[in-house]
C-alpha cells in the first residue's frame, strides 16, 4: 500500500478526507497540530477520528503559533465573530496551512510517502486564502523543488479532495464511507465539554451542511 500523510484537525472536513484517502487504498499516517488554538477539544476529537478510521500512526505536533497571535483562534483577546462579515475573517490564522503542509511534507519525506492529504475547501468555507486551489498547486511545486525526494525521488502530490465540494456533498460522501461525525468537532469556540457554540462561522457552515444533505446533525451544542 502506498503511504500518505493526512492532516487531521478533528473537524468534519479532515475526517472525511481521511476516510477518502483510506478508501483510495492509502496506508494513512495522521498528523495533528497543537498550535496554541483556543481549545484542545479538537485534538481530543482528532484522536477519536484517527482511532475510528484506523490509521497506522497518529502524531500530534506542538507549534506555538499563539506566540505570534494575530487570529481569534490563537489570541484570546480577539473575539470569535458570531455574525457574517466581509473579507477574510479574524479567525484566519496567518500562514497556518503553509506551516501545516510543510510539517506534513517533512514527515512524508521521512516515511517515504509521496502523497499528502489536506481537507481544505473553497466552496462552503470562510474565505481563507490558504484554502484555494492556486495555493495548493503552488505548494506542490515548491515541495518538488525544495526536497531531496522531489529532486531525486518520485516527487510529491498534494491532495485536496474536498476543495470543490459543498459541505452537503462532503457530508454525504463521509456518510457513504462510514464516517462517524459524532466524534468530530468543528466549532471555533467549543467549551471544555466539547459542546459547540452554534453561532460561529464554522458551526453555521456545519449545521447548514447537515441540513442540506438531509442528514441528522449529531453535534452537541451548548444551548
Amino acid at each position: 500500500m502506498k503511504k500518505a500523510v493526512v492532516l487531521v484537525s478533528g473537524g468534519l472536513d479532515s475526517a472525511t478526507t481521511l476516510a477518502m484517502a483510506r478508501d483510495q487504498g492509502f496506508a494513512c499516517y495522521a498528523l495533528s497540530m497543537e498550535y496554541g488554538q483556543r481549545h484542545v477539544v479538537e485534538l481530543e476529537a482528532a484522536n477519536r477520528v484517527a482511532s475510528s478510521l484506523g490509521v497506522l500512526e497518529h502524531r500530534t505536533m506542538p507549534i506555538a503559533l499563539d506566540r505570534f497571535g494575530g487570529s481569534a483562534l490563537t489570541d484570546m483577546s480577539i473575539d470569535v465573530p458570531e455574525e457574517e462579515g466581509c473579507g477574510i475573517p479574524v479567525t484566519y490564522v496567518p500562514a497556518r496551512n503553509t506551516i501545516f503542509l510543510s510539517l506534513a511534507l517533512g514527515w512524508a519525506e521521512v516515511l517515504g510517502a509521496s502523497d499528502i492529504f489536506i481537507g481544505v475547501n473553497a466552496v462552503d468555507y470562510s474565505g481563507y486564502p490558504d484554502c484555494r486551489p492556486e495555493f495548493l498547486h503552488a505548494f506542490e511545486q515548491m515541495a518538488n523543488l525544495a526536497t531531496k525526494a522531489g529532486v531525486e525521488g518520485d516527487g510529491f502530490s498534494i491532495h485536496a479532495p474536498l476543495v470543490s465540494m459543498t459541505k452537503a456533498e462532503i457530508i454525504s460522501e463521509g456518510v457513504r464511507l462510514g464516517v462517524d461525525y459524532s466524534v468530530t468537532i468543528s466549532c471555533y469556540q467549543a467549551d471544555a465539554a466539547g459542546r459547540a457554540c452554534g453561532a460561529c462561522d464554522s458551526c453555521r457552515l456545519r449545521c447548514n451542511g447537515f441540513h442540506d444533505a438531509g442528514v441528522s446533525d449529531p453535534t452537541r451544542y451548548q444551548t
